[in-house]
């Protein structure tokens, strides 16, 4: 839960009426969390769905690849190859800010089945780093040009609570930040732990296009229509 003991500041967006879902949503490296804030409208839910967006600011460190400068970062990254020497105290650190997010969802009325973890780039790491090993089952999982933290640990981490977690996993083919070979890798990741993951490509660079996220609004409806 960070250093304070306290959750991490936020940007919400609340729906019309009680919250009945939430969607939090993690930005990239040197984003914050009104990154996304404009994405909501362009997910074209229906109101009557009541889903709280939470958009945490992830906190500021000193990044080595950008030569130590202090920025908002969920984890230092070391090395330009993403998925090797990860600051792996860093990646705990913002799991647990992620699960404190979820309790406090479920302190505020929003049991964690209602729950969907998002993420883009580095914050889309740390979505699946958390919600593969969390403890409680959530409502799905939306990872956005994005890569696989802690392979090699996955098998023996991944917690069965989450075990038939549904995914949705999109990617830039033009990406020139995280490799799309990235992306697929990933994916082949998460089928062979058994997740249903569903896979698109866009022809775009690190970013998501509108015909993205209105696919991924379509996902999302989908996920939370269903009652647990």
């Amino acid at each position: 839960m960070g250093s304070t003991g306290e959750c991490l500041p936020c940007v919400e967006v609340e729906p019309q009426g009680p919250a009945r879902a939430s969607v939090i949503w993690l930005h990239g490296l040197g984003a914050d969390g009104h990154d996304f804030e404009g994405a909501v409208p362009m997910l074209g839910l229906d109101p009557a769905l009541g889903v709280r967006f939470v958009f945490p600011h992830a906190p500021v460190r000193p990044v080595t690849i950008n030569g130590g400068m202090q920025m908002r970062a969920w984890y230092d990254i070391l090395a330009l190859e993403l998925e090797r020497r990860v600051d792996e105290a860093g990646v705990l650190e913002s799991t647990s800010d992620l699960s404190a997010l979820i309790a406090r969802e479920q302190e505020r009325g929003v049991p964690p089945e209602r729950v969907i973890l998002a993420g883009f780039s580095q914050g889309g790491a740390i979505a699946i780093h958390t919600a593969l090993r969390h403890h409680q089952p959530l409502a799905g999982l939306l990872a956005l040009s994005t890569y696989l933290l802690r392979g090699e640990t996955l098998a023996a981490e991944a917690h069965p609570a989450n075990a038939q977690l549904p995914v949705f996993q999109a990617h830039g083919s033009l990406d020139p930040m995280v490799p799309f070979a990235a992306g697929e890798s990933a994916c082949e990741a998460l089928r062979a732990q058994g997740l249903e993951v569903e896979w698109s490509s866009w022809p775009v660079p690190h970013a998501v296009s509108p015909e993205e996220l209105q696919r991924a609004g379509g996902w999302i409806a989908a996920r939370l229509a269903i009652e647990p």
